[in-house]
């Protein structure tokens, strides 16, 4: 398995963990809703049902992103190999390695530290379109580019 099939797999599967997670969360909101119109009408019940609905519509909303995230991570052909990086690249720099799909944090393979990073964030957007032997400029540190895989 390629380094970036590796990457790809686990971007994959810290979403489906969050994913998993969310409907976890979501159910135990639906039933506490249910419970609460079945316990006894006052302030309190109202109040605790308003609270269990916003609880419900933010987690539609974290929902919503996550399949965002998805579909993005859906467009990565794991075989191209871009000269310009661009969504989907394996970038090696002096400072770090980075994987452009989304953002999931650091991910060790084969002994490799990568960092994940939506094309979307600052250093994302500074890295798109180089290619190998560019230099970038992020936080008062230059980046030079060894690889794009």
């Amino acid at each position: 398995m390629s380094i970036k099939e590796s990457l790809y797999n686990e971007c994959k599967n810290a979403l489906n963990l969050r994913l998993k997670v969310l409907q976890q969360t979501i159910s135990d909101i639906e039933t506490n809703l249910q419970s609460e119109t079945k316990s006894s009408a006052g302030d309190k019940h109202e109040t605790g049902r308003a609270m269990l609905q916003l609880e419900r519509e933010k987690a539609g909303q974290q929902l919503a992103e996550i399949q965002k995230q998805f579909e993005l991570l859906n467009k990565i052909n794991t075989d191209s190999r871009q000269k310009q990086i661009a969504l989907g690249s394996v970038v090696f720099t002096i400072q770090a390695n980075y994987f452009l799909a989304i953002s999931t944090g650091e991910i060790e393979v084969d002994g490799q530290s990568f960092f994940a990073i939506s094309p979307a964030t600052p250093i994302g957007r500074l890295l798109l379109s180089k290619t190998k032997g560019d230099t970038i400029q992020f936080n008062n540190r230059k980046f030079q580019i060894l690889k794009v895989l």
